[in-house]
């Protein structure tokens, strides 16, 4: 399945834009901090001027990137917040559509859900990973938040965007993972139902806390549970596109689908992949209606459409 976390090279039609640097986390299996150094957010003034800059040049879509973005602001003087970035960005005339990646459930605000909801440009589309279901692992890891907050966090998503798509990561097989949390991780998968969850199972990472614990889990058994846990990511991906049956959906036409030169590629604003009869030529980076006559795992096809 594709990440949909990633960014998209070369595109001139979404764009993605560095809001800030660094990562002042200390997950114990993670090396970002390490290699990208400590939080610096960017004046507001520069990455609206940035964003207003691709908007001249014709892209429709900007995806505001941030290694633990809802900690946005926290290093300035005075302090910012995300929720306002949010706003603030997605009022520039002309930008069609507003994404932002990567949120962590412990700094995620109610408000940043308030954001978008209230924010036209921004996309109904949250990628929240929560890495493991079990508080006990959380804890190993270093997260700093529960499965309660992160739930607490879905709640808030479902109420004021109920049709919203809601990814993730997760990591299986964690030092000291017990059956049990790798259960308390599926059952929070069930009650959430994700669009998409990025699934891995642990591997040691150099100069990492958790890489000199001498609890590691064979490979045999994180295989297993990635195995386990792909199966019900799967699942939950193809329910999730196929409630998409018989609806107008608006999708930005971004590039030719290479295996069909007769068909367009492009993404709902949940970040579903579409796929639909067209010239590219001319539709490149407008916004289309397509009803949705085929719902796959990894993508939507569909007709273009004159109706809302």
């Amino acid at each position: 399945m594709e990440d949909s976390t990633k960014p998209r090279r070369q595109s001139s039609v979404c764009a993605w834009v560095n809001v800030i640097y660094g990562c002042n986390e200390r997950c114990t299996y993670c090396i970002v901090p390490t290699t990208r150094g400590v939080e610096q957010s960017r004046p507001v003034e520069s990455i609206v001027d940035e964003v207003k800059e691709l908007v001249e040049k014709g892209y429709k879509e900007v995806t505001l990137l941030g290694q633990n973005i809802d900690a946005y602001g926290r290093d300035m003087i005075p302090k910012r917040k995300f929720s306002d970035l949010l706003r603030t960005v997605g009022a520039i005339p002309g930008l069609e559509r507003l994404r932002f990646v990567t949120s962590h459930p412990r700094y995620m605000s109610l408000g940043v859900v308030d954001a978008v909801a209230e924010t036209p440009t921004a996309c109904e589309y949250f990628h929240v990973p929560f890495q493991s279901g079990s508080n006990d692992v959380l804890k190993a890891m270093g997260r700093g938040h529960t499965r309660e907050k992160f739930l607490q966090i879905v709640e808030r998503i479902r109420q004021r965007l109920p049709d919203a798509a809601i990814t993730a990561d997760v990591i299986v097989g964690f030092p000291g993972e017990t059956e049990q949390d790798f259960l308390d991780t599926l059952s929070l998968m069930e009650e959430v139902k994700f669009d998409n969850v990025n699934t891995a199972a642990y591997s040691p990472r150099p100069n990492t806390p958790a890489a000199t614990w001498t609890n590691q889990l064979p490979e045999v058994v994180k295989q297993d549970r990635l195995q386990r846990i792909n199966e019900m990511n799967l699942r939950h991906a193809t329910e999730r596109r196929a409630r998409m049956m018989d609806r107008v959906v608006e999708v930005l036409v971004e590039e030719r689908n290479v295996k069909v030169p007769t068909q367009v590629m492009g993404r709902t604003r949940h970040g579903y992949i579409v796929y639909c009869e067209g010239d590219i030529d001319e539709l490149r980076g407008k916004l289309v209606n397509v009803k949705v006559d085929k719902c796959q795992r990894y993508y939507l096809a569909g007709k273009i459409v004159d109706e809302e």
